[in-house]
């Protein structure tokens, strides 16, 4: 997309406190899909909006926690809600509502027929946690195995060892996938899930096609490749936030959720600008 004087004031952020806060609205695009209040316990004492952009504020920062701004309510209130959250599945849930909503504004059906598979082996530090080396790639750490549908909307997400192979760490991916979306069938991947081993693994989850797209004979370097650039391009959408330049995360659950909560914020300020 070419920059003009006409997108640049779309993008710009000046009168947030911080650029990773949101907009109103941004903010009514997810307050709905957050948790209601509990009707037994304590009350609610915080802002959700102040909780969800201190979430936003790590994400895009990539500080540790206690590297907060005071503005922001405590790290221990607001890593409580983001564990919270994690665990009972919210981020998810937010994510596949936006990525429905998304694919109406497109004009598209809500529940998508293709997606595309693809990996990323990404650096984990000293914060512990699963982790192997991926030999080909010469990364210690994990992979971030993704699904992407055809406009390259995240649709699941598995965070893994980095060495286990695409292959093997597709099948609960492609899993969970079918659970939620159980008319995708159709699925673009590149050479390494190839073979009838994938094939198999998923016959007793229902039919699935999986389409190799390969780079043609003798072709070197880069090539834009159809479909295959989709998931890539998700990549690098996920990858401007900080908190996803390494796998910061003790545990597979955090190194996930931190995906979903960076699409939701992609998919949040594409909605409001529509």
């Amino acid at each position: 997309m070419a920059w003009t004087e006409t997108t640049r004031r779309e993008y710009r952020r000046d009168g947030l406190r911080y650029a990773s806060g949101t907009t109103d609205e941004e903010w009514a695009e997810i307050a709905p899909l957050l948790p209601a209040a509990r009707r037994l316990g304590r009350p609610r004492a915080r802002d959700l909006r102040s909780i969800l952009e201190a979430i936003l504020y790590v994400l895009a920062t990539g500080c540790q926690w206690r590297a907060l701004p005071k503005e922001f309510p405590p790290r221990s209130t607001v890593q409580g809600y983001f564990y919270d959250w994690r665990d009972d599945g919210t981020w998810h849930h937010i994510n596949a509502r936006l990525v429905a909503r998304a694919r109406q504004r497109k004009g598209r059906n809500v529940a998508p027929s293709a997606g595309i598979i693809d990996s990323q082996s990404t650096p984990t530090t000293e914060s512990g946690g699963p982790r192997g080396v991926d030999a080909g790639k010469r990364i210690k750490g994990r992979k971030r195995h993704i699904v992407t549908d055809t406009e390259g909307f995240l649709l699941a997400a598995r965070v893994h060892e980095a060495n286990i192979q695409d292959a093997h760490g597709a099948v609960p991916l492609l899993r969970s996938l079918r659970r939620a979306f159980p008319g995708l069938q159709h699925i673009f991947a590149d050479r390494v899930y190839r073979g009838e081993q994938l094939l198999g693994a998923l016959a007793d989850c229902g039919r699935w096609t999986i389409q190799i797209v390969q780079r043609p004979p003798g072709v070197k370097g880069f090539q834009l490749l159809p479909r295959r650039w989709v998931v890539e391009r998700t990549f690098a959408w996920l990858g401007r936030s900080r908190r996803l330049a390494k796998d910061f995360e003790a545990t597979i659950a955090s190194a996930t959720a931190w995906l979903f909560i960076a699409n939701i914020r992609l998919l949040s300020r594409r909605l409001a600008r529509t």
